[in-house]
């Protein structure tokens, strides 16, 4: 497929909620204010009648003179009118909030967590029958039956429509410094850290300065794929019997917090790596003070294309596997966003017509491409970017669709395919969690950190994990 050079804004992961689940993403910024405002005088204003009214997080245009037009154009290409109200923040807190208010709408975006939560309360419609009764839906040319069995629910039913298809987190180089110092792909911890030594100590941007590092980080944001060295995942794992464990409060992720202690003692770890945020590591790595971040695979095609358009003579990006261990090289999946019916909806057969054409060619270029005439033009059936379409990143909710016959039109970002191939192709999975998830992860977090900057030794660390997360019923004996 031919490559297309566009700058990147930022890309839609997979929604949070943030009083159960914290997941790491990447989302579409909007004016607030905005966007605020048009919500609220949309919602008063919704048309009685056959409106499918629509709570969206990522899906839409960036601004609330976009969501209209947005709008307007599912209704070109589909029929169906809709109205979409896209908050402005604490989307998942809305989300809550609406169900457990009674408040209709007839599709709410989520992931699978939230889900899972909501048909525990009996909020969402089975959509089991309707789903295997499409033959749009239910063909395995167009959405794989395993993407099915990570949605199911343990009653082996669907509450949920994929919205599109959901990447991973990965360790992703400077492949242009890889080549300039004559290195090769690490393959396991050691070999990774001296890749990490090279890029802080062998000036690979060549400024003369001694101001490079070999990673950075944004706390434990994503170091999946170096626990892989031990076959340590990420989140809760769960027997047979039901006893959870959280992997990364065992010890055997001691070995990695130690390896993480040295990077941290010997001037390879960006020093603010515990404090980062996600827009702090990239900075790094865009301004040639980094040589690997740990970040999603969409953003290795956003990092090329930003490097082309700013006019950086050498850039490359490259998405790789972790490190190998026994289990061999774990990445993450992130968790499947999905649309879903409450079961007050007043529209559910007008939903599954949308969701049908949520997975049609028309509706993937729409959530990619975005708004003809306004994202893209199609001038003797060639498609083009326009200025507007070229910031946006051709991602208005579904930077890559689940359609598995869906070929974008104008192309893909340099490193992109290749990024998501590691992905799909190295152990990577949605790691489970519970509802308590997020205070677990406070207590993990604390401590493994203390450990990565050498605070307190690593089987310390994990000692004292073990006992608060028991002491908090968030593990099991």
């Amino acid at each position: 497929m031919k490559q297309l050079t566009v700058i990147g804004s930022k890309v839609m992961g997979a929604g949070l909620l943030s009083m159960f689940l914290l997941i790491a993403g990447c989302q579409s910024s909007t004016n607030e204010e905005d966007v605020s405002e048009a919500n609220s005088e949309k919602k008063r204003e919704a048309s009685e009648g056959e409106t499918l009214n629509i709570l969206t997080n990522v899906v839409g245009g960036k601004n609330s003179e976009e969501m209209d037009m947005f709008e307007k154009e599912v209704e070109r290409l589909s029929g169906i009118s809709v109205n979409m109200v896209k908050p402005p923040s604490d989307y998942d807190q809305k989300l809550l909030a609406s169900i457990s208010s009674g408040e209709q709408y007839d599709l709410v975006y989520l992931t699978k967590p939230q889900l899972d939560i909501l048909v525990e309360q009996n909020a969402l419609t089975d959509l089991t029958e309707a789903v295997n009764n499409s033959e749009r839906l239910s063909d395995p040319s167009i959405i794989p039956e395993e993407e099915w069995d990570l949605v199911e629910t343990e009653n082996e039913k669907i509450y949920g429509v994929f919205n599109k298809l959901e990447g991973g987190t990965m360790p992703i180089l400077r492949q242009d410094w890889m080549e300039k110092l004559n290195l090769e792909q690490p393959e396991t911890l050691e070999e990774f850290y001296q890749v990490f030594k090279a890029f802080s100590e062998q000036d690979p941007d060549g400024n003369g300065k001694d101001d490079t590092y070999g990673l950075s980080t944004a706390g434990l944001y994503d170091i999946q794929g170096f626990m892989s060295a031990e076959g340590v995942k990420a989140r809760y794992t769960i027997d047979e019997d039901g006893n959870r464990t959280i992997p990364y409060a065992t010890q055997a992720a001691v070995p990695v917090y130690e390896w993480f202690a040295t990077l941290y003692e010997e001037g390879l770890l960006d020093p603010n790596f515990a404090t980062n945020e996600t827009g702090d590591m990239r900075e790094m790595f865009l301004t040639d003070r980094a040589g690997m971040v740990t970040y999603w695979d969409a953003w290795v095609g956003l990092f090329n294309n930003t490097a082309e358009v700013e006019d950086k003579e050498h850039f490359e990006a490259k998405g790789i596997a972790g490190a190998d261990g026994p289990n061999g090289k774990m990445l993450r999946r992130g968790d499947p966003s999905l649309w879903s019916i409450p079961v007050n909806a007043e529209h559910p057969d007008m939903a599954m017509e949308f969701l049908e054409f949520w997975h049609t060619e028309e509706g993937n270029i729409l959530g990619t491409l975005g708004i003809k005439g306004h994202d893209y033009q199609v001038e003797d059936g060639e498609y083009e970017l326009t200025e507007t379409g070229r910031e946006h990143s051709m991602d208005h909710g579904a930077p890559y669709p689940m359609n598995q016959q869906f070929e974008n039109p104008v192309g893909s970002y340099a490193g992109a395919e290749e990024a998501q191939s590691v992905i799909l192709d190295n152990n990577s999975t949605v790691e489970t969690s519970t509802a308590n998830w997020p205070e677990a992860e406070k207590i993990v977090e604390n401590y493994a950190l203390e450990a990565m900057m050498g605070e307190i030794p690593a089987d310390e660390a994990v000692e004292q994990m073990q006992k608060e997360l028991l002491q908090a019923d968030l593990i099991d004996e």
